[in-house]
């Protein structure tokens, strides 16, 4: 079974950043199909970021397009969310995302598309 560690979240105020990090127990994370999701309270669990197997070019959401980036360490086996500029409306919860599945990239955003879930972690944004 394969487990996601999360770790970085925190109480920032706007403008402020942050660095989430998320590694997996078993296996090279280039075997995965990799993502981040957030949930706010009451709401959805949302899309914010995915990049495939195959490919070097991440997928963002609108919302975080140009304040988040996506990366991966491979010598360190982990991914990374960067994540600029911070608003209130990205108060959530985070969750890194994997699957070993190949997906399309239509499929990208859809939750349910990936088997292994980090714990999440809290990131707040307020004043």
């Amino acid at each position: 079974q394969v487990q996601l560690i999360e770790s970085g979240g925190g109480l920032v105020r706007p403008g402020d950043s942050l660095r989430l990090s998320c590694a997996p127990s078993t296996r090279t994370i280039r075997t995965y199909t990799m993502a981040w999701f957030r949930q706010a309270p009451g709401k959805d669990r949302e899309f914010v970021v995915a990049l495939k197997q195959t490919s070097g070019m991440p997928s963002y959401a609108d919302s975080v397009k140009g304040r988040f980036t996506f990366s991966r360490d491979t010598a360190k086996n982990t991914m990374y969310l960067q994540m600029n500029n911070l608003n209130s409306e990205d108060t959530a919860v985070y969750y890194c995302a994997a699957t070993d599945r190949g997906l399309i990239t239509s499929s990208l955003r859809t939750v349910s598309n990936y088997d292994y879930w980090g714990q999440g972690t809290q990131v707040t944004v307020s004043s």
